[in-house]
């Protein structure tokens, strides 16, 4: 079934502004339910990060340096930087016997205001451990350590674990990236634009894999590892009364997979309004039933805490 892309709307007292959003709903029988454009060219962004994560587990580096479930949701977060979340990279890093000048990500403020503003604070540089990509970055040069390739040049999408990185992609979306021309993401690994449908399906064929199950295992119970306090990961993941793997990316860009209803879910806000995103995705999740309706609008405040109007998903 094909609709209208998805209408989220902000009200105060008129319909103040609107966001519109495709999406796609896919199950083993292909696609459920469309909103929108279903072969929308997408540029995944962050919200890929699970199937990035593949090689870490499949190629046997994983096992070999001993990564627990809350750093394989690292490896597919963009965390917040919260003091937990820096600690276990420095501390990871530590055990493949690299440092934080070895992360190629390049040096930002955290998510989390308090933690970046503790650091302006004390008078500390935000440094690459701060990206929030700093845990995928070290699970790619735990990859290159298992290999035995040199570490430095692991952005490059010729270097030996960006092309299993780019593999995996292509084995999860079916689409043949040889020939496509790569992009850059904002930590500098090469990116692709695919079919909205495609990365849909991608987050379905997850857990139909060895090295994709442990994955999802590891971030439906560590939602916040691979997000932070407060975030959608965590608060969608917490009513939801199935397993549920989700990843918001930069420019809006959401992807969940539910494995118990193989169901993957991709949805992208065509303004890039992350806002939009978070309320869209809630939408989505209540449309098929597993968490409350609730979730597909929000409140809007001001700098009071006063209620001043509300952003609603509209799928109708």
């Amino acid at each position: 079934m094909s609709r209208p892309p998805i209408r989220v709307i902000s009200t105060r007292v008129v319909n103040e502004s609107l966001h519109l959003a495709d999406a796609v709903i896919v199950g083993p029988e292909g696609v459920r339910e469309s909103f929108g454009d279903a072969e929308r060219a997408t540029i995944p962004r962050s919200a890929i990060k699970s199937i990035q994560a593949v090689p870490l587990v499949r190629s046997g580096a994983a096992e070999a340096f001993g990564v627990v479930d809350e750093e394989l949701a690292l490896a597919s977060s963009s965390h917040s930087s919260e003091p937990a979340h820096i600690r276990r990279v420095r501390e990871w890093l530590v055990r493949i016997g690299c440092t934080e000048e070895d992360l190629e990500c390049g040096a930002q403020r955290p998510i989390d205001v308090a933690a970046g503003d503790a650091l302006v604070a004390a008078g500390t540089p935000f440094g690459r451990v701060h990206h929030c990509c700093s845990g995928k970055h070290t699970g790619f040069l735990t990859v290159a350590r298992h290999l035995g390739v040199d570490t430095e040049g692991y952005l490059e999408r010729s270097h030996p674990v960006q092309q299993l990185v780019e593999a995996s992609i292509a084995e999860h979306t079916g689409v043949d990236l040889s020939a496509e021309q790569s992009g850059t993401d904002g930590c500098g690994i090469p990116t692709f634009a695919i079919p909205l449908r495609a990365l849909a399906e991608g987050m379905r064929r997850l857990p139909t894999h060895d090295a994709g199950r442990r994955i999802v295992a590891s971030l439906a119970a560590n939602p916040w590892w691979v997000s932070g306090t407060g975030r959608a990961e965590v608060t969608l993941t917490a009513d939801c009364q199935e397993t549920l793997v989700l990843k918001t990316g930069a420019e809006g860009v959401f992807m969940a997979v539910l494995p118990e209803r193989d169901i993957g879910i991709a949805c992208k806000v065509h303004d890039g309004a992350v806002r939009a995103a978070d309320v869209a995705i809630g939408a989505l999740l209540a449309h098929v039933g597993v968490v409350a309706d609730t979730h597909g609008s929000t409140v809007l405040r001001n700098a009071a805490g006063t209620v001043i109007g509300e952003l609603r998903a509209h799928l109708d």
